[in-house]
């Protein structure tokens, strides 16, 4: 072709013509590209339907954790998710992946770290949610995130303030999702909450307890997914206590684990630091 090399007719015509190699012969075939910070691949967006599978492995350079993610799968569900640790050998796949994302030393509390039961797919596994809170320096209060939404984490500091009473207007706020790891889940909101609050008034969260659910703008704890997989994953790992959204009649599994349904955030922390 006459266009420049990397243009998007090139790139068009070498996936088209690839695609019709790998039907006449059976050959698989990976087109491997990159992506642009807002997710997409970078080139023609006909590239994502000329393929039967787009797959985004996603990871943090400082982390060895790496996630592999289905975008669109034409043969199956695009909720699976594999997570992998690079090793000398290559990529090994996680079998455990809460066990290597919360710490292992239960007994260790300090305020600002709350563990959370969040799903990638139709795989839960727990993570530690940190939060950080403190006077800010300089007049504007500094808001930075590092695995969680910014603009969901302006929200929750909204709902803190007008549903809750917390203030947070003259306060630096961090939030960290341990391991490298970057949650777009909102069940993940409910454990944020916990941990902002813990940190704004230094108390810390016992370790054996975790949670799930979704804060709603009228402070409300909003249902979430899977909630029986959540569970059995919290009884696992031998933790005591798990708080939940009350929602209707769920099923809640047997098991060792205390579930709590709560309803607004209020009363949850009321349980929780009361």
């Amino acid at each position: 072709m006459e266009s420049v090399p990397g243009s998007v007719s090139q790139i068009r015509e070498c996936s088209y013509r690839l695609q019709q190699l790998s039907k006449q012969t059976g050959i698989t075939i990976i087109l491997v590209g990159h992506i642009t910070k807002e997710g997409d691949i970078a080139g023609p967006k006909l590239m994502e339907h000329i393929v039967d599978v787009v797959l985004h492995l996603e990871g943090d350079r400082q982390y060895n954790f790496r996630l592999l993610r289905c975008v669109k799968n034409r043969f199956g569900s695009t909720r699976e998710i594999g997570i992998y640790e690079m090793k000398g050998m290559g990529l090994v796949p996680v079998e455990n992946p809460s066990e290597w994302l919360i710490p292992a030393d239960h007994n260790h509390r300090a305020s600002g770290s709350c563990i959370a039961l969040v799903c990638e797919g139709f795989r839960p596994f727990l993570i530690e949610t940190q939060a950080l809170v403190s006077t800010a320096v300089y007049g504007t209060a500094q808001r930075s995130t590092s695995g969680y939404d910014i603009r969901r984490l302006h929200l929750m500091l909204a709902v803190l303030e007008k549903r809750c009473g917390f203030f947070f207007g003259n306060q630096d706020v961090f939030v960290n999702v341990a391991g490298g790891l970057k949650v777009s889940e909102p069940a993940i909101d409910l454990a944020l909450a916990v941990a902002l609050v813990s940190s704004l008034q230094d108390i810390p969260v016992p370790r054996d307890i975790c949670f799930a659910g979704e804060v709603g703008l009228s402070g409300e704890i909003r249902p979430v997914q899977q909630l029986d997989k959540r569970i059995a994953e919290a009884t696992r790992l031998g933790y005591k206590k798990i708080y939940i959204p009350a929602s209707g009649n769920i099923d809640i599994p047997p098991s060792y684990t205390t579930v709590v349904q709560v309803r607004l955030l209020r009363e949850m922390f009321e349980q929780v630091f009361g």
